[in-house]
């Protein structure tokens, strides 16, 4: 395993046209040189992610999954702006290189941005890393404060005032998921109900509104190949909206797998947060309240609410699987995932 993060050959049906991506390339920026070679990066249920790579310069192109989509989802141009707007006053998004909303191109809008060079935290860590306990406390640190630093941005000041609706947040994510997961189920799934209507009744009032990510989390980190407790950049901006943070750390602890959980969730574990020395869930919400100045609270529906909407995601995604609208066989036993989820939710709501 190679420390950088690397591509590889792209997955059947998501090839891209090079020589269009490489026109479109050299129009806006001349000094390009040599032909271009695209590569895909492993991640990506959602959106897709690809290494385009000249003889000196490479970038990283973002583009919509394959198959039938929402119109309002996939929104390449809203991330694109959001990242733009956001790279001044916190400097760990990449650098933007162009938007194209010509779907002749690529059969989609797309955008193209800097590449940062490093290591990205996925289920294991490269081993030449040679990483111990105080080095997995130490990339824990690291990443509940660049949380925080995100939380604490003026999004008044940045421009970004129309990035969401501040008001009605908590109820707007709690009726939209559950809408989002009735319009996604298919028949091998359970309904959700209990889990539904318990949200739905213990609504929290909104703590604060800010600048949330919505899909924060360790593979979504870079991390300095020469420095990898000290965290570069982050990515992956397409849900990022004005909403009340403690939903937004929920939305990452619902991945955070701890060494403790059942084998199920060991099973689904995408990053290395099962390993010596790092944050527990209880721990990383406390150093989170503590770094953002908020008061203890009963962090269950938060728990609760961010397990639900990892539930909707993969029933989303398993859905295009089910439809025929994508082959990848990763997701083939997404309904799996759905149906564990909704135990833990009842387990939390139990307590």
């Amino acid at each position: 395993m190679t420390l950088i993060d690397q591509a590889g050959a792209p997955r059947p049906g998501e090839e891209l046209d090079a020589g269009a991506v490489e026109a479109f390339m050299k129009k806006q920026l001349p000094q390009l040189s040599g032909r271009c070679e695209i590569t895909q990066f492993p991640g990506g249920a959602s959106n897709l992610t690809y290494l385009v790579q000249f003889e000196e310069q490479s970038f990283v192109l973002r583009r919509p999954p394959f198959g039938t989509k929402a119109k309002s989802a996939h929104d390449m141009g809203r991330e694109f702006r959001v990242m733009q707007k956001l790279k001044p006053v916190y400097p760990y998004v990449p650098n933007m290189i162009a938007y194209c909303e010509d779907e002749s191109l690529l059969g989609a809008p797309f955008y193209v941005m800097e590449r940062l060079v490093g290591f990205i935290p996925r289920a294991d860590l490269p081993a030449e890393l040679g990483f111990g306990p105080e080095q997995h406390r130490a990339i824990c640190l690291e990443f509940v404060d660049k949380l925080v630093e995100l939380h604490r941005v003026d999004y008044q000041k940045a421009g970004l005032a129309d990035l969401g609706k501040p008001d009605g947040y908590v109820t707007r994510q709690v009726e939209g998921w559950s809408q989002r997961y009735l319009a996604a189920r298919t028949d091998n799934v359970p309904d959700y109900a209990v889990v539904r209507q318990w949200l739905h009744d213990h609504k929290p009032e909104q703590i604060r509104t800010c600048v949330i990510h919505n899909d924060y989390r360790f593979d979504n980190i870079v991390f300095d190949a020469e420095k990898p407790t000290r965290a570069i950049g982050v990515l992956d901006w397409e849900m990022a909206t004005l909403g009340d943070p403690l939903m937004d750390l929920g939305n990452s602890l619902a991945y955070w797998v701890e060494a403790k959980d059942d084998p199920f969730m060991q099973k689904m574990r995408r990053q290395p947060t099962h390993l010596p020395g790092m944050l527990t869930r209880d721990e990383m919400v406390q150093l989170y309240l503590k770094k953002m100045d908020l008061p203890e609270v009963n962090f269950t529906w938060y728990r609760v609410y961010g397990l639900f909407r990892l539930a909707v995601i993969a029933q989303q995604i398993y859905y295009r699987f089910h439809a025929g609208q994508t082959k990848d066989q990763r997701f083939a036993q997404f309904h799996l995932m759905v149906a564990h989820l909704e135990k833990l939710c009842l387990g939390a709501i139990k307590g």
